[in-house]
C-alpha cells in the first residue's frame, strides 16, 4: 500500500472533474447533506433504534434522497444504507455478493448530531468485488467535503464548491510524533494499552467514523484505531476509499483488508486507519497489547480461581 509523503503529480480543477462517476456521488451526497443541515437547524425530536443508538429524521430522509438517487443514477447496482437494512437474512446475502454495492450511512454520528457537536458525516461509498473503490465524505456542519478514488487522487471540497489540491496523508513515521483520533462516546480496553506501546502522546477525542478518517486524509491526525463491536460496513466504505487514494491505509486490526461482501455487517476485527506510514507499527503495537491484555486476564482467571 502507498505511504504518505510521497510527491503527487498537480491536478487542476478541471482534471479533478475527469470522473463522472465520482461527481454525481458527491453531488448526491451534497444533495443529502442540504437536508441534514435544513433540519440541525429546527427543533427535532430523536427516538432510539435500541439502546444507545438514536435516530432522527435526518437519517431518515438523507437516506431516501441517497438510495432514490443511486437508483436512478446507477440502474442494477446493489445498494444498502444503515436506514434501510433489509429484514431478510438472505437478502442481505444476495446484496453484498453483487460485484457493485454502494454502502450509505446518511448520517453517520447521530449522537453527535443530537447533541449538535458537528462532527457527523453524510458517506457513500462504492465497493467493486468486496473492496472499497470510490467515496464520497460530506461533513454539514461547515459543508466541506473529501472524495475520491482508489487508483485516481482524493480532493477536498469547501462549502462554496472550491476545490483543494490532491490530498496526501501525512508523512509522519514515528509514533511518537503522531496524533491519533479517538471516540469521543467510549474508550477502547485496548486503547491505553495501545498509546503506551507506540508512545503517542497527541489524543484527539472525535465523532463520526467519517470525520476521523477526514482528519487523517487532510493531514490534521496521523491515525485512528477502532476495537470493533460498533462500527459497520457503511462506516468504512466511503472513508476507505478516500483514505487509500490520499495515499492512506484502512485495515482490521489482523491487518486483513475489509471485505465489503460479508453479510455480517459488523466490522468485529475493528479498524485500523493510518497515513500508510505507521500502519505496520501500529500493527504491531495492537498484536502485542492485545496478548497483553488476554495475559492479564488469564492472571485474573487464575487469581480468582485460586481465591
Amino acid at each position: 500500500m502507498p505511504s504518505g509523503g510521497g510527491l503527487r503529480p498537480v491536478l487542476t480543477v478541471d482534471t479533478m472533474k475527469t470522473d463522472p462517476e465520482l461527481e454525481e456521488v458527491l453531488r448526491i451526497a451534497r444533495a443529502a447533506e442540504r437536508r441534514v443541515r435544513a433540519i440541525y437547524a429546527t427543533d427535532f425530536t430523536v427516538e432510539l433504534k435500541g439502546p444507545g443508538d438514536p435516530v432522527t429524521r435526518a437519517d431518515r430522509e438523507a437516506s431516501d434522497i441517497i438510495c432514490e438517487s443511486l437508483a436512478a443514477s446507477f440502474p442494477g447496482d446493489a445498494i444498502l444504507s444503515e436506514e434501510g437494512v433489509p429484514g431478510d437474512p438472505a437478502e442481505v446475502a444476495r446484496l453484498v455478493a453483487s460485484r457493485r454495492v454502494w454502502f450509505v450511512d446518511p448520517l453517520d454520528g447521530t449522537r453527535e448530531f443530537t447533541e449538535h457537536i458537528g462532527q457527523f458525516a453524510v458517506m457513500i461509498g462504492l465497493a467493486v468485488a468486496g473492496r472499497a473503490e470510490l467515496g464520497a465524505v460530506v461533513m454539514p456542519a461547515d459543508g466541506e467535503a473529501i472524495a475520491g478514488r482508489i487508483g485516481g487522487a482524493a480532493f477536498a471540497e469547501d462549502a462554496q464548491g472550491a476545490r483543494r489540491r490532491p490530498l496526501s496523508v501525512s508523512a509522519v513515521s514515528d509514533p511518537r510524533d503522531a496524533t491519533i483520533v479517538v471516540s469521543r462516546s467510549h474508550r477502547p480496553p485496548l486503547l491505553d494499552a495501545l498509546l503506551n506501546h507506540l508512545g503517542v502522546a497527541s489524543v484527539v477525542p472525535c465523532g463520526s467514523v467519517g470525520v476521523k478518517v477526514a482528519r487523517l486524509v487532510l493531514g490534521q491526525a496521523d491515525l485512528y484505531v477502532h476495537d470493533g463491536g460498533g462500527a459497520k460496513r457503511w462506516d468504512t466504505c466511503g472513508p476507505e476509499a478516500v483514505l487509500t487514494a490520499a495515499g492512506g491505509r484502512m485495515s482490521d486490526l489482523d491487518g486483513a483488508s475489509i471485505d465489503y461482501r460479508s453479510d455480517d455487517l459488523v466490522l468485529r476485527s475493528g479498524i485500523v486507519a493510518t497515513n500508510g506510514a505507521l500502519h505496520e507499527a501500529v500493527l504491531s503495537a495492537v498484536a502485542a497489547s492485545r496478548g497483553r491484555a488476554a495475559a492479564a486476564r488469564s492472571d485474573d482467571r487464575h487469581v480468582t480461581k485460586g481465591s
